[in-house]
C-alpha cells in the first residue's frame, strides 16, 4: 500500500485553538465530517463542550501558554491552525490573575511588546495579530474558522415573522454607526439603544454582559440590541457571533429586538434560533453596507 505524501497529509491536518462558547464544537465536528484530522486545544476556562471525541489529539492549556499549543501543533506536524470562540481578557484583571495563567518563554517573548516594554498596543487585534505572527514563525499558518463553514455567516434579511417596530428601525439607525465607530477603535462590538439613546456599551465584559446591564438600566424593556463586525474585520479571529443563549440574555433583561451584520456574523444553531426568537418574539434583523431601503421605513 502507497504511503500518502507528507504535504499531502499535512494539509488534511489542522489545528483548533478552541475558545468560549459552541462555536468550537461546531468547527471540531464539520472539520472531522470535512476529512480532517483536527488536534485540538481548549483554553483552560473558556472551552465547555468536549471537545475530544472530534479531536486525533487534544489537550487543555491555559490562556497564557502559547508555547504549549506551539509545540502540541509542532509534535503532530501541523502547519494549518484556526481559532473558533472569544478568548475573554477579562480573565488577566482577576486577582493573581498571573499565577494562574503564569506565562512561558514564548508567550513572554512573543507579548514582550505590549506588556513589558509597552511599545505596542494591547487591543484585542494588536494581541491577536501578535499571536498569528508567532505562529507563523513556526511555519503554522492561521486559518478563517468561518472558511470551513461559511453556512454559518448570516444571510440579509428581516429573519423573523414579527417585524422590527419603527422606533426599533431607528434605533437601529441610529445606533449601527456608533457601534462601527466602536468596532474600529477595537472597544467592542454590540450597543443597547432605546429611543435613540445608548444604554450600555461592550467593552471587555462581552456581550451577555452588556445586554444585562442595559437591561438594568431600562427596566420598562423594549430595547434594541445592535451587534456589528469591526470595519476591516479580520475573519480569522473575534467574529461576531449569536446563538439561542443570545436570545435568552436579551429576554432576560428586556430586549425585544437584535439587529446583526449580514455575511459578518456567527448564527449557531439556525433553526433553533429562529423557532426561540419567535417564542420570546424577539424581532432578529440582519443588514448589510446597504440598508438603506430598511431604514427608509423609519
Amino acid at each position: 500500500m502507497n504511503r500518502q505524501p507528507d504535504d499531502e497529509q499535512s494539509s488534511k491536518r489542522i489545528g483548533l485553538i478552541a475558545g468560549w462558547g459552541r462555536f468550537p464544537l461546531y468547527i471540531a465536528q464539520t472539520l472531522k465530517q470535512s476529512g480532517y484530522e483536527v488536534f485540538g486545544v481548549s483554553i483552560k476556562g473558556h472551552t465547555d463542550e468536549n471537545l475530544a471525541p472530534y479531536c486525533v489529539n487534544h489537550v487543555s492549556v491555559s490562556i497564557a501558554r502559547v508555547g504549549k499549543i506551539v509545540r502540541h501543533f509542532q509534535r503532530n506536524q501541523v502547519k494549518q491552525a484556526t481559532m473558533a470562540g472569544k478568548i475573554h481578557k477579562v480573565e488577566f484583571f482577576k486577582n493573581f490573575a498571573w499565577l494562574s495563567h503564569f506565562p512561558d518563554l514564548f508567550t513572554l517573548k512573543t507579548f514582550f511588546p505590549h506588556f513589558i516594554s509597552q511599545k505596542k498596543s494591547r487591543q484585542d487585534d494588536s494581541l491577536l495579530l501578535a499571536i498569528v505572527r508567532a505562529f507563523a514563525s513556526k511555519e503554522i499558518s492561521m486559518k478563517a474558522a468561518t472558511d470551513f463553514a461559511p453556512e454559518l455567516l448570516v444571510k440579509e434579511g428581516i429573519l423573523t415573522k414579527n417585524r422590527p417596530s419603527i422606533s426599533q428601525l431607528k434605533d437601529i439607525a441610529f445606533g449601527w454607526e456608533i457601534a462601527k465607530q466602536m468596532g474600529d477603535l477595537d472597544i467592542g462590538q454590540s450597543i443597547v439603544v432605546k429611543g435613540q439613546n445608548v444604554l450600555a456599551v461592550e467593552a471587555i465584559e462581552g456581550t451577555d454582559q452588556c445586554i444585562l446591564r442595559g437591561g438594568r438600566l431600562c427596566p420598562q424593556g423594549g430595547f434594541t440590541l445592535i451587534k456589528v463586525a469591526k470595519p476591516g474585520q479580520d475573519m480569522r479571529f473575534d467574529v461576531p457571533t449569536v446563538g439561542v443563549k443570545t436570545l435568552h440574555t436579551l429576554k432576560q433583561a428586556g430586549g425585544t429586538c437584535l439587529a446583526i451584520e449580514a455575511d459578518k456574523t456567527i448564527l449557531l444553531d439556525e433553526k433553533d434560533f429562529l423557532s426561540l426568537a419567535k417564542k420570546l418574539k424577539i424581532s432578529v434583523v440582519s443588514l448589510t453596507k446597504d440598508r438603506d431601503h430598511l431604514f427608509s421605513a423609519a
